[in-house]
């Protein structure tokens, strides 16, 4: 049986930025006889629940661990270091996930595509690219069918 590491806010934890639920049923079902790991790296980081909406700055989440981009908040606080180390944590949990499932557009878990600086653009979020620099394959909540094994992709 695989284990897969998922985007907890997919199971309906309260871990969003805004403190709201946005449980997808229909991919945990997609999920079902998989290992899940629930994880959601920005609460790992230590930040609250609600807390202000981060936007990647000057890159994407490859770019932040190159110290290339930041990731800043709304009132401007740069949060890179807590979004770094809920990445790693997160990692920790299950090292030897076969892939992820992880929630689209979020500066952490984004797989496609990320805000940077207010604008969508490609690219993935902080915990993503840090899953995929570590052989982990990821995909995003969005995908038709997201318990095949996805492919591998350079960051």
């Amino acid at each position: 049986m695989d284990r897969v590491l998922v985007s907890a806010c997919l199971r309906g934890d309260l871990c969003r930025w805004d403190g709201t639920i946005k449980a997808r049923p229909e991919v945990l079902e997609a999920l079902d006889g998989h290992d899940l790991v629930f994880v959601c790296p920005e609460v790992a980081g230590g930040l609250g629940v609600p807390r202000p909406a981060c936007d990647l700055s000057g890159g994407d989440g490859g770019a932040v661990w190159r110290s290339e981009a930041r990731v800043v908040d709304q009132n401007g606080r740069d949060r890179t270091d807590e979004f770094r180390r809920g990445a790693w944590a997160c990692l920790a949990a299950a090292p030897d996930a076969a892939f992820a499932v992880l929630k689209a557009r979020s500066p952490s878990c984004g797989t496609d595509a990320v805000h940077v600086d207010g604008a969508l653009v490609p690219g993935r979020g902080v915990f993503a690219a840090l899953l995929v620099a570590n052989g982990i394959p990821v995909q995003s909540d969005e995908a038709r069918r997201p318990a095949r094994r996805p492919a591998t992709a350079a960051s």
